[in-house]
């Protein structure tokens, strides 16, 4: 009977909603265990999904895994280059703070004739004293290292911005499969309603009800597909692709990562990469003011040269040396401005620490959430809800329900169908702001 057919059809595709991509009914009713390689890996599909945008487009990529995007991204990323750079200017900077000053030679003619001129010829060599070379380079080598924590963070935010559209691009992907399976289901329900019709059995109202649910389920196909579109575009233009070169996204959604200890996410907050930058840059601004204070020393000038008296036929020697008197600038300026910077980066540091705060103990929270919400459709919603189709459905069969019950139960299916999709989007983006909190090594699992 048609009842049935629907019936068994529905569950294959609910079912197979719950092993993304869609592999077998049974993998739904496995319970969720940690995914391999760590607990924020993603385990590459056997099935790869349908793509509607594909069509005959010759991809350089068919089926892009969630490595092989991380991997395009660290290579070819704008951002990340630019950050490569600065670190790379920063040893030009350290190389230059540990120049000596260079000596200076000059020369004084007095007297155009030659019979009475007096040439003198004199070499100058600065000597910086209070220490100023060492506290240069201390302050050149803490801009490194301010530079270096900055590319690891933004290393770290890459790695949560790709992990975070690739996932994306995974859940569009199944929400266009849903709308796909129902617009199927949908015209199935709208054929036996005007068959049913015709043989008299109902009223031609349903079959309008059927066909303008047809309509409304081809709707959201449509967005499905826009949808899937964009996701796959902001994912390519990361690594600064002009339009998606792969075919599809080849992952799991199911099982979410599991989530993190208390005594791990203690263990890793000191080490969290905004926190790193804000504590580099504090060392720098320290090692900054260092340096002012080492530059209130005046340096000395020793001076040595010749001086030619050719009247008298003679060479004289000369040696001297020459020291500012710091009676007017005695650098109290750079010395203040640097001291108040030190105090601002300390608070800097302690706004970043608190935000870390914030920020992760509301991802994880997140990730709970999802992952208590995931379970509770798998467990107890969807099956209540095939069992309300499978109801509906035998009702309308046998002439006792209507077919806007049958509506009615298909489209609880479907929004149970969309809560897990959303619950799962929720889960790994909760996942991907913890990496980005904490950074991705924190949780030992490369995806």
């Amino acid at each position: 009977m048609y009842s049935h057919a629907v019936s068994a059809g529905w569950r294959a595709l609910i079912l197979g909603a719950f092993a993304l991509p869609v592999s077998s009914a049974m993998a739904a009713a496995a319970p969720s265990g940690p995914a391999t390689g760590g607990s924020f890996a993603a385990t590459s599909a056997n099935t790869p999904g349908a793509n509607p945008a594909a069509g005959s487009v010759a991809y350089a990529i068919p089926a892009l895994t969630l490595q092989a995007a991380l991997n395009r991204a660290l290579q070819a990323n704008p951002g990340l280059n630019a950050a490569r750079h600065e670190v790379l200017a920063q040893d030009g900077a350290v190389l230059q703070a540990g120049a000596r000053p260079n000596p200076t030679l000059s020369l004084d003619l007095q007297d155009r004739r030659r019979e009475t001129r007096e040439t003198t010829w004199q070499l100058s060599q600065p000597l910086e004293l209070g220490g100023k070379r060492a506290a240069r380079v201390a302050a050149a080598e803490r801009g490194r290292e301010y530079a270096a924590a900055g590319f690891d963070a933004q290393r770290t935010e890459l790695h949560a911005q790709v992990v975070g559209a690739f996932y994306d691009v995974l859940i569009t992907q199944e929400r266009l499969r849903l709308a796909q399976d129902a617009l199927q289901l949908a015209k199935r329900a709208s054929d036996t309603t005007a068959r049913r019709v015709a043989a008299g059995k109902v009223s031609p109202v349903e079959e309008t009800r059927a066909r303008v649910a047809e309509s409304g389920v081809r709707l959201e196909q449509s967005q499905a597909a826009a949808a899937l579109a964009t996701a796959r575009q902001r994912l390519a233009a990361i690594w600064a692709a002009p339009a998606p070169d792969f075919e599809q996204a080849e992952g799991r959604l199911d099982p979410l990562p599991e989530i993190p200890d208390a005594a791990m996410l203690a263990a890793r907050r000191s080490g969290a990469p905004n926190v790193q930058v804000a504590r580099r840059a504090l060392e720098q601004r320290k090692a900054e003011s260092q340096l002012a204070l080492a530059n209130r020393a005046p340096d000395v000038t020793l001076s040595l040269g010749v001086k030619r008296a050719e009247e008298m036929g003679r060479n004289q020697a000369l040696l001297g040396f020459s020291v500012p008197l710091p009676l007017f600038d005695r650098n109290r300026g750079n010395v203040l401005e640097s001291a108040q910077r030190a105090s601002k980066a300390e608070a800097e540091l302690n706004a970043a620490t608190l935000q870390l705060d914030s920020e992760l103990a509301q991802a994880v929270a997140d990730l709970s959430t999802a992952r208590e919400t995931v379970a509770a459709l798998r467990n107890d919603i969807l099956p209540g809800a095939i069992s309300a189709y499978d109801a509906a459905t035998k009702g309308f069969e046998y002439g006792k329900l209507g077919f806007i019950d049958v509506l009615d139960a298909q489209r609880t299916l479907l929004q149970v169908r969309a809560q897990h999709l959303n619950a799962l989007a929720d889960g790994h983006r909760a996942a991907a702001a913890i990496e980005r909190l904490l950074g991705h090594a924190s949780f030992g699992a490369e995806h």
